[in-house]
């Protein structure tokens, strides 16, 4: 049960990923929250009750440096 004022999203909250670290393993990609998620380095999680969520790391939406230049040969 989470002690934190405001209390941390549960589990099945779409903002589950805001709750408060209270474990971390950097060298193995993972963290543990307040609500029992686990929040790999991925941006994948599992859930307390074994649900899982894939990775859901934005796509990089940076437009390109400029246009491509092909050279015929």
């Amino acid at each position: 049960m989470c002690r934190h004022t405001p209390p941390c999203p549960a589990a099945e909250a779409p903002d589950r990923e805001a709750a408060h670290t209270v474990a971390r393993h950097s060298e193995q990609g993972w963290s543990l929250l307040c609500n029992g998620v686990y929040l790999f380095e991925d941006t994948g999680e599992l859930l307390p009750n074994g649900q899982i969520i894939a990775p859901h790391r934005p796509l990089d939406a940076a437009p390109s440096a400029g246009p491509s230049v092909v050279s015929a040969a």
